[in-house]
């Protein structure tokens, strides 16, 4: 008797086999849907990256002609007399805050009357005025030289703009318009004169500037208190340091030539390194991403100091200690948050989280803690704790599902050889799923660095590199983030403008940086088979 089945075949074959489209078997479909979904997935990734780098690849060559406008038109040669007048105000900012703890110290250490510190402090305030209007003499030469190099910038912009006129014109055909079209070239030679000219007036005016300097540190009076005193001290020795730098400032000007080519290095390092992010600015636009790339690192290393302890903590917990009514109350609370709209956490931190840690900054048995009194309720360590918030769902649901994938009889293996399960999670349980933990935490990190709308509205928006002397107080600091920054300004820019290119090269960097952060995840992982193998 013949075997039945050897010619009669299972009816789930049949129907596989007769089940084709266009040509093509079950398997097949199914294999060419997900294979084409990965297909899409790498092709909407190249046109991301394309449309970055087509967007943004010309910004070095603007910048490159927005720095030789710079020095071209002598606004570096001002700036080289600018900095000087910044280092003096900076000077008088430190006297007035050595004023305000000497007034701090009147009021609350011997009790004095407001008016009556005050009065005691009649002599400094007199000293402060005159340091702070030292450097008069300088800046009305200043005032005038800037005038001068900014209508030598505005007739070069005039004229470049007649050009670009003129070049549309002939390329539609438009001849006898385009003759039309009066362009006044600038000899920046015989334009710059009136400013390089004026370099004896200011060594007698810098001059000056030194003697009123001296003379006011003579009037310094004594402070009421050792600690007080030393901070005047070191004032007095910063102001003669700055008196010294005058004659570098002088050489520099001496040795400044308009004509000196600008490297194509320098529009690039300007861009990598440049401490300042300056827009619509009337004198110079500077587009340096150092600030906004040490904010973003500053917020997302904040929210990560908070979300990592709770995030894998609480996928320990739940995995390894919670009961099953515990598990399905907590999981779902914890991946609920990720469901809150972004916008909506930024509210609430402007509207409450800012003003509670500001409130409670304020405490007088909490000012111990570095940064508090905090001086703004939107800062860093408020953008911090709501990103916090935004990247525990997703730590804690794949440090959870690592911990969940360690083989049980790991687990099983520890507690036989007597282990208690403390130890099991600890020394066992936790190193075999640390790959996944360190994937969750990485893929955190770039949840925060990527998120817009909290730091957009929590952070402080403070184009600025926090001031790191005041230690862990950097914290409080008003910051502003790269995502912030796109976020904010590219709907103000022209397109093809310097300033819109600007702001994909921010895109870039984050870009990269996400693949970076990738890469590291996988060499991690990569490294701990290795060993663990």
């Amino acid at each position: 008797m013949s075997n039945p089945t050897a010619t009669n075949p299972p009816a789930f074959a049949i129907i596989k086999n007769r089940t084709r489209f266009f040509g093509l078997s079950m398997d097949e479909c199914i294999q060419a849907f997900f294979g084409g979904n990965a297909l899409i997935a790498v092709v909407v990734l190249g046109l991301i990256t394309l449309f970055l780098f087509r967007e943004g690849y010309d910004f070095f060559n603007q910048n490159h002609h927005n720095v030789t406008v710079y020095r071209r038109a002598g606004l570096e040669y001002v700036d080289i007399i600018r900095q000087k007048d910044t280092d003096h105000a900076a000077l008088s900012r430190y006297l007035s805050d050595i004023r305000l703890r000497t007034l701090n110290h009147l009021l609350k250490e011997q009790h004095l009357p407001l008016a009556t510190a005050n009065a005691q402090l009649a002599a400094y305030d007199d000293f402060s005025a005159n340091f702070a209007d030292a450097f008069d003499p300088v800046r009305g030469l200043l005032s005038e030289l800037t005038e001068t190099c900014t209508a030598i910038k505005e007739q070069f912009t005039v004229a470049e703009n007649k050009k670009t006129e003129r070049d549309q014109l002939l390329a539609a055909g438009k001849s006898a318009a385009a003759a039309q079209v009066v362009i006044n070239d600038i000899d920046f030679k015989v334009a710059l004169q009136p400013v390089i000219g004026r370099l004896p007036e200011y060594k007698e005016s810098i001059h000056t500037v030194a003697e009123r300097i001296t003379a006011a540190l003579s009037t310094a009076p004594a402070l009421p208190t050792p600690e007080l005193q030393k901070r005047l001290e070191r004032f007095k020795q910063l102001a003669r340091d700055h008196v010294d730098q005058f004659a570098e400032t002088i050489r520099q000007m001496e040795q400044w030539d308009y004509s000196k080519p600008v490297s194509f290095g320098a529009a690039f390092t300007g861009f990598i390194f440049g401490r300042e992010w300056l827009t619509a600015s009337f004198w110079q636009d500077w587009y340096g991403i150092l600030p906004l790339f040490i904010g973003s690192l500053m917020v997302s290393i904040i929210a990560l100091l908070i979300a990592v302890p709770l995030g894998v903590g609480a996928a320990i917990y739940v995995n390894q200690i919670a009961t099953p009514v515990e598990q399905r109350l907590i999981k779902p609370a914890i991946e609920f948050i990720s469901a809150i709209p972004s916008v909506v956490l930024g509210f609430f931190g402007i509207a409450v989280l800012g003003t509670l840690l500001r409130a409670v900054s304020q405490t007088p048995w909490l000012s111990w803690v570095p940064g508090f009194p905090m001086s703004e309720r939107l800062n860093g360590l408020t953008a911090g704790c709501l990103l916090a918030f935004l990247s525990i769902p997703t730590i804690f649901t794949l440090a959870e599902d690592a911990i969940n994938n360690v083989p049980r009889s790991f687990k099983e293996a520890s507690f036989a050889l007597g282990a208690n399960r403390l130890q099991t999670i600890l020394k066992i349980i936790v190193p075999a799923g640390l790959s996944g933990i360190i994937s969750a935490i990485l893929l955190g990190f770039g949840r925060v660095m990527g998120e817009t709308m909290v730091v957009l509205l929590c952070a402080g928006n403070r184009i600025a590199i926090p001031d790191f002397t005041a230690g862990l107080g950097v914290v409080t600091q008003p910051v502003h983030t790269m995502t912030g920054i796109i976020a904010q300004e590219m709907g103000e820019v022209a397109n093809g403008s310097i300033h819109y290119r600007a702001l994909f090269m921010v895109g870039i960097v984050l870009f990269f940086l996400s693949l970076a952060i990738n890469y590291v995840a996988q060499v991690i992982v990569r490294r701990y088979k290795i060993s663990i193998g």
